[in-house]
C-alpha cells in the first residue's frame, strides 16, 4: 500500500520520502529514508514533511510483532518528530477492522464499540489511542481485508482448491489495494478531516459467496464444505460502513469484490 501511495503522490507533484529498514527498490522520484522504527537512533535524522502516513505493518503474525508495529515503532517515530511537530499537518495512521469485535454479521461504522478480544485488534487499537493522545493533527483509517497485485491469497487458495466454506454465514470486508491508497490521497488533499474513517468496499460480502464466485470464475470445482468453523474467532463476522469515506467525495474503483478480483484474474 504504501508503494502505491508514494507513486501517486509523486505523480501528483509532492516530495515524498519512504522510510524503510533495509536499502529497497522505492517508485521512481521517492527518496529512501533509511531507519528502523524499532531503532530511535536511528530516526534522528528525518526530514521535515507536512504530512505523514504511518502504514507500517506486522512483518509476523505474532504478538511480539504486533506490538512493534503499531505501538513500539509508532511511539519511537513519535518521539523523533516532535521537534518538528509545527510543521505536520496532517498524521495519517493506518488502521484496521480488527478493533472491533462484533460477530453476529451487525453493521458497524466509525462510531461503533472497539472492544478487540485478539491481541492484533488491542495492538491496532492501542496504536490509535497513542497517535490520539500526541498533539499532532491526527486522523486513523480502519482498513479491512486488503487485496490486489501481492495479496492474492483468497483467491489462490480457491485455485487450489485448499478454500473451504463454513455453514454460518460470515460477513466479510475487504478493500483494493489501489483504493487503499487513492482514498489516502483523497483525504490527504481535503481541507478537513475526520478524526477516523473506516475504509472498506461498499459490498460487505459473505465469505461463502466471494469464496464461490472467484471458484466460478477461475472454472474449479467449488469449495468444499469447512469441518469447523473459526472465522469468527479469527475476523468476526461483521459489516463496515463506507459511508462516511463515500460522504466526502471518494468513488471507488473497486465498488466490490467483483470488480477488484475481476482485474487481476
Amino acid at each position: 500500500m504504501g508503494s502505491c501511495l508514494a507513486e501517486r503522490l509523486v505523480g501528483a507533484g509532492h516530495s515524498v520520502w519512504g522510510l524503510r529498514r533495509r536499502d529497497a527498490k522505492l517508485p521512481p522520484g521517492v527518496e529512501l529514508q533509511r531507519a528502523d522504527l524499532c531503532a530511535p537512533e536511528s530516526l534522528q535524522a528525518l526530514p521535515r514533511v507536512d504530512c505523514v502516513f504511518y502504514a507500517a505493518a506486522a512483518d509476523r503474525g505474532d504478538e511480539t510483532a504486533y506490538r512493534a508495529a503499531y505501538v513500539d515503532g509508532l511511539r519511537n517515530l513519535l518521539g523523533a518528530l516532535e521537534p518538528t511537530f509545527p510543521s505536520v499537518q496532517r498524521f495519517f495512521f493506518t488502521s484496521s477492522t480488527a478493533v472491533y469485535a462484533q460477530d453476529g454479521g451487525e453493521w458497524i461504522d466509525e462510531a461503533s464499540p472497539t472492544q478487540p478480544k485478539r491481541f492484533n485488534g488491542q495492538y491496532v487499537l492501542e496504536g490509535e489511542e497513542l497517535l490520539r493522545a500526541s498533539s499532532l493533527p491526527a486522523t486513523v483509517v480502519r482498513f479491512g481485508g486488503i487485496y490486489g497485485p501481492g495479496r492474492t491469497g483468497l483467491l489462490e487458495s480457491v485455485r487450489r482448491g485448499s478454500a473451504r466454506v463454513s455453514a454460518e454465514p460470515i460477513y466479510t470486508n475487504r478493500i483494493h489495494r489501489d483504493d487503499c491508497a487513492a482514498a489516502l490521497h483523497h483525504l490527504m488533499d481535503l481541507p478537513e478531516v475526520e478524526p477516523t474513517y473506516l475504509a472498506v468496499d461498499s459490498d460487505p460480502a459473505l465469505r461463502s459467496d466471494v469464496l464461490r464466485w472467484l471458484a466460478d470464475r477461475l472454472g474449479v470445482a467449488e469449495p468444499s464444505p469447512a469441518q469447523s468453523s473459526d472465522a469468527r474467532r479469527r475476523g468476526g463476522s461483521k459489516r463496515c460502513s463506507n459511508a462516511r469515506l463515500r460522504s466526502t467525495g471518494y468513488g471507488f474503483r473497486y465498488p466490490s469484490f467483483r470488480e477488484g478480483y475481476e482485474g487481476l484474474l
